[in-house]
């Protein structure tokens, strides 16, 4: 009698979980992922290579691109773009800027955040590259840097076009390297603003992104729709240290969408949790320098080390391995100088390099003399 309540109680325990495993989370929707932020490790899947179209979203890369220029000072907040005849006839969502009207670059990516506003994006693809076709063709260089295969842009705006497609897989790639510009979330887990602020033009701003307002820890991330892509979403939330990126498309309609998205974030939420072995601020070895402008140098992991497990289940016997390369001075700051290994069990789980915060020169000629000369005259010599 006790061995069969014992198996009745695990029967409890298990069966509840491999069917939630094998459940369709998102069964209107024609493909999705769920994706740990950190590692990048996928929780869920479903149709994830299919090409198809993906609306606004198209908008990330964009933002990218801009966020980049911004961070590389090529341009900034405050410049004042001049928009185009060509961008203000956009059609779709907009921000309804006119011919020649000025907007600086910060209410123009406010426009493409929270409006998902086409007119705002094609200023400021002519703004960065000229013309929209080229801007164009830094969208599909990024993407093949980040060496995605199921993604081809035709247009900067995601307006249905022939040829224009990503996948499920694909966009939470696109999610997770826009995540890595911090300033995005600045911009995307705003619910409502204004543009055009003391003007009689002045226009209400209502993000598109709806959970960020219903969702706990939601702050963005785009929406999108067209006729061919339907209702589409990239979705990100933050609990407990744990950020998830949820990736639905090709859905019916917008509520339902945004319901099975929420279902896809509770069921990461519920089921996983990250560990954090190691912090990049963390100090990880001293090394002794010969010849060098410092004693000694402290590296650090170039990135947090964190691993991703079930929820429950923590501090399981890691181990970490440090290798420290040949050290060739002189260091600039942020440089390689070797890996550390992460071992469950014996076996390796993960790799990140490890780094030297600070710039390291060789010794010159006349500080290892002087050094020298000091030595002689405190009395302490290396023989």
């Amino acid at each position: 009698m006790k061995k069969i309540i014992i198996l009745l109680i695990l029967c409890i325990l298990v069966i509840p979980i491999s069917v939630h495993a094998e459940e369709d989370l998102i069964p209107n929707a024609t493909s999705g992922v769920l994706m740990e932020e950190e590692t990048g490790t996928i929780i869920y899947e479903k149709e994830k290579d299919k090409q198809v179209a993906v609306a606004s979203m198209t908008k990330m890369v964009a933002q990218i691109i801009i966020l980049e220029s911004i961070e590389s000072k090529k341009i900034k907040w405050d410049d004042v773009v001049t928009v185009s005849k060509n961008a203000a006839d956009m059609g779709g969502s907009q921000i309804y800027l006119a011919a020649n009207e000025k907007m600086t670059v910060r209410d123009l990516f406010k426009g493409i955040s929270m409006a998902s506003a086409n007119d705002a994006v094609v200023a400021m693809a002519e703004y960065i590259s000229g013309t929209e076709d080229k801007f164009v063709k830094k969208m599909n260089d990024k993407v093949k840097s980040l060496g995605l295969k199921n993604t081809v842009f035709k247009n900067s705006t995601g307006l249905d076009e022939e040829g224009h497609f990503s996948s499920a897989y694909d966009m939470a790639i696109i999610a997770k390297e826009l995540l890595s510009h911090k300033d995005i979330l600045k911009f995307s887990s705003v619910y409502e603003d204004y543009l055009r602020e003391d003007t009689p033009n002045k226009f209400w701003l209502v993000n598109t992104n709806k959970l960020i307002h219903s969702y706990p820890g939601s702050d963005g991330l785009k929406t999108g729709h067209t006729d061919n892509a339907k209702y589409c979403i990239a979705a990100t939330a933050k609990r407990d240290n744990m950020r998830l990126i949820a990736i639905v498309l090709g859905e019916e309609v917008a509520k339902v969408r945004n319901e099975e998205t929420s279902k896809l974030l509770d069921y990461g939420f519920n089921l996983k949790q990250v560990n954090v072995v190691k912090k990049k601020e963390n100090v990880i070895k001293k090394i002794k320098l010969e010849k060098s402008s410092k004693k000694e140098i402290k590296i650090y992991p170039k990135e947090d080390i964190v691993l991703l497990e079930d929820k429950g289940i923590k501090n399981k016997n890691y181990t970490t391995k440090v290798k420290v390369s040949k050290i060739n001075l002189p260091l600039k700051k942020n440089d390689k100088v070797g890996v550390i290994d992460v071992y469950q069990n014996k076996k390796k789980i993960k790799t990140v390099d490890v780094i030297v915060k600070e710039k390291v020169e060789k010794q010159t000629f006349i500080n290892l003399l002087l050094n020298n000369l000091k030595n002689i005259t405190s009395g302490v010599m290396n023989y």
